[in-house]
């Protein structure tokens, strides 16, 4: 049995340049015989004026294979309260590695997400526990977190 996760979104093109960024994932092929998902989505019956502009490229992968692939799914309400699930984002290296060089791990990796687009939400600095972290929101609201 496999799985996906599914981000429900306003705009996929801008989610999934964002987080194929992110995660180091690419956008997904559409399925063979078709050179772009809106042929495949129009070809399974899925009305033109639900499709939006662009090729509708709303899905991406792990290049490796090993994480789950990820659809960004339209919806027509906007993102109002907390997510139920978010991603986490780990390149501190865990307790394993001294706190100093956990910050600086993350607040790299945090620079660059801003510079794609994500805005920081909250610093999660325990001093006293070694913990170290921070939240985040991707290009449409939704939060993750880098540790």
């Amino acid at each position: 049995m496999g799985f996906q996760l599914t981000i429900d979104c306003a705009d996929p093109d801008r989610l999934v340049s964002f987080w194929a960024a992110t995660l180091g994932y690419r956008a997904q092929d559409p399925p063979e015989g078709h050179v772009t998902w809106r042929d495949f989505y129009v070809s399974v019956g899925v009305p033109a004026e639900e499709l939006g502009d662009g090729d509708c490229a709303d899905r991406i992968v792990d290049p490796a294979g090993a994480g789950p692939a990820i659809w960004f799914q339209i919806v027509p309400e906007r993102k109002t309260l907390k997510n139920r699930l978010h991603l986490d984002v780990l390149v501190g290296g865990g307790r394993s590695v001294g706190v100093a060089v956990r910050r600086q791990r993350v607040d790299a990796e945090v620079e660059r997400l801003v510079r794609l687009g994500a805005t920081v939400l909250s610093k999660h600095d325990g001093d006293t526990d070694g913990q170290y972290g921070v939240t985040l929101a991707d290009p449409e609201g939704n939060e993750f977190c880098v540790a």
